[in-house]
């Protein structure tokens, strides 16, 4: 019909769905390179995993679509307005900050992995991954949320760290005296205390519980790791992740102002 306009192709559509940028093929080969890599050097854990399945048998019935569910849903969210200039700080301090709570959380026997390793090399890459996507989740709900509620998210920020710095103490109860543990109450309490943007840190902390308690129920429930109270997984463990993102988001704004400040740009 004269003048009528064809509809873009599926995969464009679902591109422009998806927020697909010129970056965005690159973050996902890095993404999906580094699980190859994981997998290649590491075979024999991915060997015994796949020794699980029955491949001449309902092979459907032993996968573990959870898994695969929680690799599917990174793997498109991180490629979301993609841009790496802002994703590689992402990355970088997804990385180093998730070295460091593993090795808080493994040397101080809060939990451990079955392969006994303390920190596992094998995991760190999650962190970085995780947080690209916990981003993502705080974009969206930045944009959905109403913005002029000051009041509901002021409550909702203190409510909400206050109820888990107390769960934090009971939590790492057994292991104050280890100075590591210190360090992070601190550290905790720091961030908490000082933050003014009360809306966003709120966000940020909903979207890294949210997609953790799904990383978390993955992972203790398949035995990947295990905490000390055995729990599977234990209501501390989701919110930590939370309070990881707000960590790593606060460290992102600090090199952002440290980048912006008329000191680094005298030394560059």
């Amino acid at each position: 019909m004269a003048g009528s306009v064809s509809s873009p192709p599926p995969l464009r559509r679902l591109g422009t769905t998806l927020g697909w940028t010129r970056h965005s093929s690159v973050l996902l080969g890095g993404f999906l390179l580094t699980v190859l890599l994981i997998a290649y050097i590491w075979w024999p854990l991915a060997e015994e995993y796949l020794a699980y399945i029955d491949w001449n048998g309902p092979w459907w019935l032993y996968m573990d679509w959870l898994l695969i569910g929680i690799f599917l849903f990174m793997s498109l969210t991180i490629v979301a307005k993609a841009d790496l200039r802002r994703d590689a700080k992402i990355v970088l301090i997804g990385m180093v900050g998730g070295l460091a709570i593993e090795g808080w959380g493994t040397q101080t026997n809060l939990w451990f992995y079955y392969t006994q390793e303390r920190p596992p090399l094998w995991i760190i890459p999650a962190w970085p991954i995780a947080s690209l996507s916990i981003d993502r989740l705080t974009r969206l709900l930045n944009r959905r949320l109403p913005k002029t509620q000051e009041r509901f998210y002021q409550a909702a920020y203190w409510l909400t760290f206050g109820a888990f710095y107390l769960l934090m103490l009971v939590f790492v109860f057994p292991t104050l005296d280890k100075s590591l543990t210190w360090l992070s109450l601190l550290l905790c309490a720091l961030v908490i205390l000082s933050e003014k943007d009360q809306r966003m840190g709120w966000l940020v902390f909903i979207a890294g519980s949210g997609l953790g308690y799904f990383l978390e129920r993955w992972g203790t429930t398949r035995e990947c790791w295990t905490y000390y109270t055995y729990q599977t997984p234990p209501f501390f463990a989701v919110l930590a992740h939370g309070m990881a993102a707000v960590v790593f988001w606060r460290v992102g704004k600090l090199m952002q102002a440290l980048m912006s400040s008329d000191l680094f740009r005298f030394f560059s």
